[in-house]
C-alpha cells in the first residue's frame, strides 16, 4: 500500500510538472489557429514547427485541444461515486467541540466521526487512504469555541483552511421544538457569490463533500460569500399551501468561514506548494475582493 501510494504521488507530480510545457504548445497551435482562420500569415517564429503542429492540430478533438490542469485531477473520479468524509478534531476536545462534530456529522452525507485520542495526523491519512476516504475534516478550538476548519481531499490534495467565527449549533439554541430534527437527507447546494478564480477553486472544493441529491428533496445547504466570508446556513421548506407558498425554517448549525491558505497537498504534507494564502497587508486592502464580488 506504502508502494502504491508513492508511485501514484510521483506519476501526479510528473503529470503537474508538464503544465508548464502543455500550455507553451497549446498557445502555439492557438496562434497557428487563429492564422489561418482569418487567412494570415504564420507568425516568424512558429514557422519551423507549423507542419509538426498542424499535424497534432488535425488529430485533436474536443476533449484534448484544451490542456487540462492538476486540478482537474485532483477530482477526475469524483463524480464516479459518492464522498466518503471523516470528521475528527484537534487532541483533547472540549465538550462544546465534540458536540460541535457530532453535528456536523449529520451536515456532511456519508460522514464518519472518529476521537482523535493520541493518533497522528499522518497516521489517520494513511489508514483514510486505504478504506477509500475521499475527504478529512478536522475542527480545531480555542479554548473551548471551535475556531478552525480543515478539509483536505484524498488522495493528493488540495488541502484548504479555514477560521471559523460566530458559531451557533443547535445544542445552544434552547428551543428545540422550533428547530425540530435534523433530516439526512442528500442536500440541494446553494453557492452564492463565488465569482473569481478562487473563489471558483474555493466552491470546487466545497461541493465536492456532498452528493448528488434527489430533485424533490427539502433539505437546502448555503455557503454565500460576502467580503471574503463565506456564511453557512442549513434549511428546510415546507410547502403548506402549494408551490406559491413555502416555508423556510433554520435548523442549524450556523457559523462564519474565512479561507486562509489552500495547499496542493494532504495535510500531513508540510513541504506541498502553497496555491494562495492570506498575507497580513491583505487585511489593510478593504476594498479589494479574493472570493468574490
Amino acid at each position: 500500500m506504502l508502494r502504491r501510494n508513492i508511485r501514484l504521488r510521483r506519476e501526479y507530480l510528473y503529470r503537474k510538472s508538464l503544465e508548464g510545457k502543455e500550455r507553451v504548445l497549446y498557445e502555439k497551435k492557438r496562434k497557428i489557429k487563429e492564422a489561418l482562420a482569418e487567412g494570415k500569415p504564420i507568425p516568424t517564429e512558429l514557422r519551423n514547427e507549423e507542419a509538426a503542429l498542424r499535424q497534432e492540430i488535425d488529430l485533436e478533438d474536443e476533449n484534448t485541444a484544451i490542456p487540462k490542469t492538476h486540478i482537474d485531477d485532483e477530482y477526475a473520479n469524483a463524480t464516479e461515486r459518492d464522498p466518503k468524509i471523516l470528521l475528527t478534531t484537534s487532541r483533547n476536545p472540549s465538550a462544546p467541540l465534540i458536540q460541535f462534530v457530532k453535528e456536523l456529522k449529520f451536515v456532511f452525507p456519508n460522514a464518519e466521526r472518529i476521537n482523535r485520542g493520541g493518533q497522528v495526523i499522518s497516521e489517520i491519512i494513511e489508514s483514510c487512504r486505504a478504506h477509500d476516504y475521499t475527504d478529512i475534516i478536522l475542527v480545531h478550538e480555542h479554548r473551548g469555541v471551535p475556531d478552525g476548519l480543515i478539509i483536505s481531499h484524498l488522495p493528493f490534495g488540495p488541502t484548504a483552511y479555514f477560521g471559523l467565527l460566530n458559531v451557533v449549533t443547535r445544542h445552544d439554541i434552547k428551543d428545540k421544538k422550533a428547530i425540530g430534527t435534523m433530516p439526512e437527507a442528500y442536500p440541494h447546494l446553494i453557492l452564492n457569490n463565488f465569482k473569481t478564480k478562487l473563489g471558483e477553486r474555493t466552491a470546487n472544493i466545497l461541493k465536492h463533500l456532498f452528493p448528488m441529491p434527489k430533485p424533490d428533496t427539502k433539505r437546502i445547504i448555503t455557503f454565500a460569500n460576502q467580503s471574503d466570508y463565506i456564511s453557512f446556513r442549513h434549511h428546510i421548506y415546507e410547502k403548506h399551501g402549494g408551490p406559491k407558498s413555502i416555508e423556510l425554517k433554520e435548523i442549524g448549525p450556523r457559523f462564519e468561514m474565512r479561507l486562509y491558505q489552500i495547499k496542493l497537498g494532504t495535510m500531513d504534507q508540510s513541504e506541498a506548494q502553497i496555491e494562495w494564502v492570506i498575507r497580513p497587508y491583505m487585511n489593510t486592502s478593504k476594498k479589494r475582493k479574493f472570493i468574490g464580488d
